[in-house]
Formats: C-alpha cells, structure tokens, sequence
C-alpha cells in the first residue's frame, strides 16, 4: 500500500487525505495548530469546483452532510447603498464563467472541517511542525517536524496554505506578493439582528454596501439547510464536535481595510474592536451587525499573490491550494479542486516509482494552467462596477 504525508489540515488537505483513503493510499495528515485549527474566518463560499471534489473524494455520508448543512443557492452578487436613511438593493449581478466569483451555496468552515475529519481522527496528528524533508535513494521522502520526529512516505503534499513551509523548501523561488488589501473578517449571529430586516433584504445573495462607488462592505448570511445536529445523526452518528453542536445561523461581514488600520496584535478580539470602530459612521443596521459579532472569529485577512513559475521537474514533492496558487475569496475551492486532480492522477497511476511521478506531473500540469487563469483574473483592473469583487473576498474567508 502507498504511503501519503499530507501536511496542513485545512479544508484542502482534508479533502485530499479522505481522497488519498479512498483511493487506497496508507494516509498520514501532520497540522502545527491544534484540532480548532488557525482564525481563517467562518465562511466558504462553495461553488462546482469545491462541491464536486467533496462527492469524489468523501465518502458518501460525509460528502452527505457536508451538502445538507450548506446554506441556501447563491446565483448573484447584490449591491446595497443608503438612500434617505435606509439601506436598500440597487442592482445585481448573476455569478457565471464571466465574473470571479461562481454560483454556488455559503458553508460554515467549521462544520464542513468537522465533516471532513470524520473517519481521519486516527490519521491525523495534530501539534506536529512540519520543519524540513529530504527524498531519499530509495525513493522514501522523509518530514521532519519541529519535535524532532520524522515521518517517512511515497508521496509528500504541501496543504499548508500561504505561509507552506513546504513550499519554502521545495520552491523557495515562488514568493508571495503583497497586494496590499486587508479586510477585517467577522461573523454575528442571526438571532443578533432578527429585528433589523437585514436578512429579509439580503437574503442568501453575497451582498456589498457602496458608497460613491466604493465598497464599505460585504455581508453573507448562512442558514443552514438542514440543522448540523440533525444531519449528524441521521449520516455521522459517531461525529462528535463541539462545531456541529454550537453551530447557529449567522451573517458573515467583511470590512474593506489598510495595514495601518489592523491592531498589533492579532487576537481576535482586538480585531472585532477596530471593526467595531470602523463601522461607527455605519447605517445604525450595519453598526448593530458588527457590534453583536462574535470576537471569537474575527481576523484579519491579508490578500497575497503567488506569480505562476515556470515549470519544474515533477518529484515525489508537491503542493495544493494557496500553497502553490493563492487565489483571494474562492481558494478552498481551488484548493479542493487540486485535491480531486491529485488523486485522480494517482488512482490512474500503476504501482510503480515512474507511475507516480508521472501522476504528480499530470497534476502540476493542470495546477500551473490553473494558476495562470487566477493570475489572469487578479491582475489590475479599474475598479468594478458591481459587487462581484466583494462577493467573491466576503463569501468565503
């Protein structure tokens, strides 16, 4: 049986540990943070790419659950602005091939994690550094992690997002280019702002506030199709986690930023606390969303590129989603679509050192043609004339 390290436990590595079970890889999973995982924020807004890598790659219930505790359809980016004290929709744009963000349903991240760590618990080892590899004669690529232990495997995958370590190692020419967009990140609980009206207005559409063609920002609220405890014990009976159990409707916001504006210090309470004071000049419904956020997750959300390399000589070494092609407010989509081609290029692949090397550069093929397209996308622009920029960064992160 093969043998897979997957290193990161974000939504993309999970996805591609479940694959790499299913398509019969002996899998280990090594995460640096613990089992809550790092602030990324509450949202993933999932289009085709993301939806479909979870029905290849999960096993049925999971892949089951993960669909049943999705939001409502997402078909268009709606813009909001202030008209004589009152906030109200002033146009639209449907989601298609065209704009940067697809149609698609809004998931709760940690639920969908949860999910995805359903049936991994004994594959998965959380608290463990990754520090360094080598690939070895014999074909072996061993990790090395910050403790001093060391995992040996066929195969090695960077899914540890922007900052890989992985990727530091093995390309250390792809840098990640600042773009200089901050948005601080939060989320505030339906019940919160029942009274409001705001949801009545937005609906389950990815929304963003303009003033004067400027976006002040973007709002997303997630009701769960079906109740996470509910699908749980009608697919994942033996799930237990306190994500599915304290999940609750919510309203996502985001908050265009600068550097300046961002506290010293990351905790996530702070970081509500300047969302706080920016939305002060707010329509009073936007001062009451961000003042009843949850401080416990809210981040701030720096936005960076990677410039496509060219290529490489493919090794028993690569890299998935943001750790090899960032690409702002739908990454986990790509990352779980890099997850699905992995292993389907290897599940294609025979037994054989040649045959998985080849599989790894069939991969890389499509990720580098991927990576151009999302360059192509984020290269500069005049300034967008609808809210599908803001749809795109305030649906996912």
């Amino acid at each position: 049986m093969p043998r897979a390290i997957v290193i990161g436990a974000g939504v993309g590595g999970l996805t591609l540990a479940q694959g790499l079970r299913r398509a019969g890889f002996d899998v280990a999973v090594h995460e640096k943070d613990g089992p809550q995982g790092r602030p990324q924020g509450i949202s993933v807004h999932m289009d085709d790419r993301g939806r479909s890598a979870l029905q290849a790659c999960l096993p049925p219930e999971n892949a089951e659950m993960a669909e049943a505790t999705m939001g409502g359809q997402r078909e268009q980016a709606q813009i909001l602005t202030e008209a004589d004290g009152e906030l109200v929709l002033v146009g639209a744009q449907t989601l298609d091939e065209t704009t940067k963000a697809r149609p698609g349903r809004q998931a709760s991240r940690p639920v969908l994690r949860a999910v995805l760590i359903a049936g991994l618990e004994d594959a998965i080892h959380f608290g463990s550094e990754f520090t360094d590899f080598e690939q070895q004669p014999d074909g072996k690529v061993v990790a090395r992690f910050a403790d001093g232990s060391t995992d040996s495997a066929d195969l090695l995958v960077g899914a540890d997002g922007v900052g890989s370590a992985v990727r530091a190692r093995y390309l250390p020419q792809a840098k990640v280019v600042d773009t200089g967009k901050r948005m601080l990140m939060g989320a505030t609980p339906l019940t919160a702002i029942a009274d409001t009206g705001l949801v009545e207005l937005v609906g389950d559409n990815p929304s963003s506030l303009q003033i004067d063609g400027a976006i002040r920002m973007a709002i997303g609220v997630l009701r769960f199709a079906e109740a996470p405890t509910a699908a749980r014990e009608r697919l994942l009976p033996s799930l237990r986690s306190a994500a599915i159990d304290d999940a609750e409707d919510y309203a996502m916001w985001a908050i265009p930023a600068t550097e300046e504006m961002l506290p010293e210090t990351p905790a996530p309470a702070d970081v509500w606390g300047v969302a706080r004071k920016v939305a002060t000049g707010m329509h009073p419904t936007l001062r009451a969303l961000v003042n009843n956020g949850l401080p416990e997750v809210s981040f701030p959300h720096r936005i960076g590129v990677i410039p496509p390399l060219p290529p490489w000589t493919p090794t028993r070494v690569t890299l998935i989603g943001d750790a090899i092609h960032l690409a702002p407010g739908f990454g986990a989509n790509i990352a779980m679509q890099d997850a699905r081609r992995l292993c389907d290029a290897l599940a294609a692949a025979g037994g054989g050192d040649d045959e998985l090397i080849a599989a790894v550069g069939s991969y890389e093929d499509a990720a580098r043609a991927e990576t151009l397209q999302i360059a192509s996308a984020f290269a500069p622009q005049p300034p967008p004339a609808t809210g599908s920029e803001a749809a795109q960064v305030g649906g996912e992160r």
